[in-house]
């Protein structure tokens, strides 16, 4: 299954969905008495292909069997996406115990499950689909053969998040430990630590994440990791496009949601890599002007679960007020496309 073709042609010339060629200035569109601002959109940003799927799986979902289908929690974290997706059909619920026994399918969201939610789905005879991202699944997966060689798991991660949730509960009590920070690591105590292996979650800072496992790798060296790197490769790369113009800017919008841990992480990357101000918005209506006092040059980029529209929203907002110049700043190409579950393949 590809991803969406976010491309069209205009004029007969193929352009990016925002209007104008990678890495080229926007034509800026001056207006008397507006002060003059420049956007450095980072690329890649917003969707990836994780997310692509899972909204993919509600909306065939929603086309193959009727409204409703029900989705456990959100389908990935963005407001503007849940909603869009109810008002075809979708109807989001917390748990299981809400959903009638009326045959209608069930998704399961992007950031993946424990264990007991499929199989409470299996011992009702639901119709799910599973909805986990396979890059969360890939480290479930991880999580499941460190167990069954005897090793006590070490998961970096963040506290009550939905992925932390599912990916612990893959495995029975007592099997996982979670760690937050690197200051974390000098109070682990374990029964036998020739028998340790860390995973991660997939969202997290790449230099937050690495300052741990060095930490782990230093009190612990024959602790096991994951054969390949847990951080998912649009974290990956929307961290890395930040990095690339953060030195550039005088301030930063993120697009996304404040449940969004990748779109936390990129203010805390912005931040870190040089840009005096960082600060994350969902929607245009939320931006404070006045923190953009003094602004020349600002930094955009949206997180893994924000859709497109929304960053197009915080350009328009832009252009009312100020005399914007567009400058896109290519770092890397994304080609990953997921397939969808069997029962959704035409």
């Amino acid at each position: 299954m590809a991803t969406r073709d976010h491309s069209s042609s205009i004029g007969g010339t193929v352009v990016n969905s925002r209007g104008f060629h990678k890495g080229a200035r926007e034509p800026s569109y001056a207006r008397a008495n507006q002060l003059p601002l420049t956007i450095l959109l980072s690329s890649p940003r917003g969707f990836c292909a994780g997310v692509d799927r899972a909204i993919l799986i509600v909306e065939k979902a929603l086309e193959s069997y009727g409204a409703p289908v029900y989705v456990r929690h959100e389908i990935v974290h963005n407001r503007y996406v849940v909603e869009s997706l109810e008002a075809k059909g979708a109807v989001f619920v917390d748990e299981l115990d809400q959903v009638p026994d009326d045959g209608q399918p069930v998704v399961f969201s992007a950031h993946g499950v424990p264990k007991s939610v499929p199989d409470e789905a299996t011992r009702r005879s639901m119709f799910f689909l599973d909805a986990t991202c396979p890059l969360v699944s890939k480290v479930h997966h991880e999580a499941e053969r460190h167990f069954n060689a005897g090793r006590h798991i070490l998961l970096i991660g963040h506290a009550g998040h939905p992925e932390i949730i599912g990916t612990m509960g893959q495995l029975p009590a007592g099997a996982v430990t979670l760690v937050e920070t690197r200051e974390q690591v000098a109070a682990i105590r374990v029964e036998d630590d020739t028998k340790l292996a860390y995973i991660t979650q997939t969202t997290l800072s790449i230099d937050d994440a690495a300052g741990i496992i060095d930490a782990l790798k230093a009190r612990f060296p024959r602790i096991k990791g994951p054969r390949k790197e847990d951080i998912c490769y649009a974290t990956t790369n929307r961290q890395q496009a930040v990095k690339a113009i953060a030195a550039r800017c005088e301030a930063i919008l993120v697009v996304g949601a404040p449940n969004s841990s990748n779109s936390m992480r990129l203010v805390e990357v912005a931040l870190a890599a040089g840009c005096p101000r960082a600060k994350l918005v969902q929607r245009a209506a939320e931006i404070d002007w006045s923190w953009l006092d003094g602004v020349e040059r600002l930094g955009l980029t949206a997180g893994a679960s924000a859709p497109e529209v929304l960053v197009r929203e915080v350009i328009e907002a832009c252009r009312a007020r100020y005399n914007v110049t567009m400058e896109e700043i290519p770092v890397i190409a994304e080609n990953v496309h997921f397939k969808l579950p069997r029962p959704l393949i035409a």
